[in-house]
């Protein structure tokens, strides 16, 4: 996005002013060791939210990029006429927190629900953990829904992108701190990935549309 382009993602300055505050304050009262660890967190904070440039792959126009960053823990054949492959895609704090579009596209649908943030481990987490469920579609009908959901995180979902909106292959759209990303693609879809797959946010070839969408 055209106001998402600094070296830190401006969702992270309120976290980050907040912790210089409190190195300030720290200071001013001399209280050495909050100082230290007030010190510490305002540099994690900077490294959780970089937003670095990433230079773009040029791959064929049917290609699809990982939206995110993060090792593939799963991928599952499905048996849906929409849906071929469920590719889960597991994020953490040390991973790049930016969401990327996958293809030129547009957002056909877009859904945000509000909820908890558990463990993945605890089984109310894929129902009643925040989430943000999005559908991009292209010129020839491919389509390709994405789901985010939260783990334990201080920070919710964020997204810029909206309903109708065309979007560039690789551009920014939101940001997820330490979440599960899931891709649901279709029967016309060919994966250049596997389990164990460390991928990197539009960097990454996820793989191609073999042929416009028999929806079209």
């Amino acid at each position: 996005m055209k106001n998402n382009l600094l070296p830190v993602a401006k969702e992270g300055w309120n976290y980050i002013a907040g912790a210089l505050l409190f190195f300030v304050i720290f200071a001013f009262l001399g209280l050495g060791f909050l100082q230290f660890i007030t010190f510490l967190i305002t540099l994690f904070l900077i490294f959780l939210f970089r937003n670095p440039e990433r230079e773009y792959l040029h791959y064929q126009e049917l290609s699809v990029i990982s939206p995110v960053d993060g090792a593939v823990v799963s991928i599952e054949e499905l048996k849906e006429d929409e849906y071929a492959y469920k590719v889960e895609i597991d994020g953490n704090y040390l991973d790049v927190s930016l969401l990327r579009t996958p293809f030129t596209s547009v957002v056909k649908d877009i859904e945000k629900q509000n909820g908890a943030r558990l463990s993945p481990l605890k089984p109310l987490s894929k129902t009643i953990n925040e989430s943000l469920e999005l559908v991009f579609v292209d010129k020839n009908s491919n389509s390709i829904k994405i789901l985010h959901r939260l783990k334990q995180s201080f920070m919710g979902i964020e997204v810029e992108a909206k309903r109708s909106q065309s979007l560039y292959q690789g551009s920014r759209y939101g940001i997820m701190i330490n979440g599960v990303t899931t891709l649901y693609l279709p029967q016309n879809f060919r994966l250049n990935i596997s389990v164990g797959t460390e991928l990197i946010a539009s960097q990454t070839l996820v793989g191609y549309f073999t042929s416009e969408s028999s929806n079209k």
